[in-house]
């Protein structure tokens, strides 16, 4: 955490130099292109506020509030961070609109090229700095400050472009060049909040990483099959799980245990999360379910591709029950009950069976 307050002190200092620099000589010489692109330094500046406000809060254990610790300020952070940005950037494309509008002539000198190729440089050596520090410490926010610095690049190339055309024409260049920057630092801010809202609505966790939990549990030659993997992250860092494990019935408790707890310090050491799994005991002595089970599996993959059924369990009486859950893609364009009426007309067809479903979504 400490590497990554200084990475988040270190991004302030150097935007805040830069937009300095940038502001001051687009003052001087009127070039609202460059004082756009100085505004652009100021947003990544005050991100950069946000994010060291964040590490910290980030940084603080858990307690009784909050007993998944406070790893989600990341994300309330980038939401200020995005706001932010969106502020400058309206601002800055009313000012080149208005640069466009009134034409007006503008200076260029060698000292406005030189400021601008330095800023090329320094966001240059920002971006190379922070994707190997993001990598490192596993920080959304540094990695995102990465991306930044490079767009960042771009963004001034074009400034740079824009006053070079200048010097050969007496179109108003340097407002067209002003409300490109002000449009890209639009997009930017839009893209912060985009993910930042994504992530406290609960997005889905890292595919590859789901993977590798899956791999793990299915390794142990004693599981028979997995599902309701649940993923949940508290930001950076701060990874839990569920899942649902099958194994044979007959095996005791005590062994059983033993085996579950294994996964559960495998998954926590090699993938950082931290697994809780639940026994499912599966019946390998009772034929009838087994049979009627992998025929109600494979009818139900023709109602539509990755549907799975599990927990199937044939409950004898007077008319045998068959109870079982149904798990759906979200992709399914079937409704909940369509499906439920569609898998009980499988299972009449199996027999004289009384179909308990519950439908689940994945």
């Amino acid at each position: 955490m400490k590497r990554g307050v200084f990475a988040s002190i270190l991004a302030i200092a150097a935007n805040l130099l830069l937009a300095a620099a940038k502001l001051t000589v687009g003052a001087v010489f009127g070039l609202v292109s460059v004082i756009a692109d100085g505004f652009n330094n100021v947003s990544d500046c005050g991100s950069g506020i946000l994010s060291l406000i964040s590490f910290r809060i980030s940084a603080k254990p858990a307690d009784s509030e909050h007993p998944y610790g406070h790893r989600r300020a990341e994300y309330i952070a980038a939401l200020g961070a995005g706001a932010f940005v969106l502020f400058l950037a309206v601002e800055t494309l009313r000012e080149s609109i208005e640069k466009l509008v009134s034409g007006g002539a503008a200076e260029r000198t060698w000292v406005v090229f030189a400021v601008l190729a330095a800023s090329v440089a320094v966001k240059a050596g920002m971006y190379i700095f922070f994707r190997i520090e993001g990598k490192k410490l596993s920080s959304d926010v540094l990695r995102a400050t990465a991306t930044d610095s490079l767009c960042d690049c771009a963004a001034t190339i074009a400034v740079i472009a824009g006053l070079a055309i200048m010097q050969f024409t007496s179109f108003p260049v340097d407002g067209i060049f002003g409300i490109l920057v002000a449009l890209f630092i639009i997009w930017q801010g839009v893209k912060i909040l985009q993910k930042a809202s994504s992530q406290l609505l609960g997005q889905a966790p890292d595919a590859a990483l789901v993977e590798g939990i899956r791999a793990e549990i299915l390794s142990r030659k004693e599981v028979l099959g997995m599902h309701d993997l649940h993923v949940f992250s508290y930001g950076s860092g701060a990874l839990f799980a569920t899942v649902h494990i099958e194994m044979d019935a007959t095996m005791s408790a005590i062994e059983a245990h033993e085996i579950i707890d294994g996964i559960e310090h495998a998954v926590k050491e090699k993938h950082g999360t931290s697994l809780t799994a639940h026994l499912d005991p599966v019946d390998l002595q009772d034929g009838e379910a087994l049979s009627l089970g992998e025929k109600i599996l494979s009818r139900s993959k023709e109602l539509f591709d990755g549907l799975n059924i599990h927990d199937l369990r044939l409950v004898r009486g007077i008319k045998p029950k068959v109870i079982f859950d149904a798990d759906v893609p979200f992709s399914c364009p079937l409704k909940d009950g369509e499906i439920a009426e569609k898998l009980k007309e499988i299972v009449e067809e199996a027999g004289d069976y009384v179909p308990v479903i519950t439908v689940e979504r994945r």
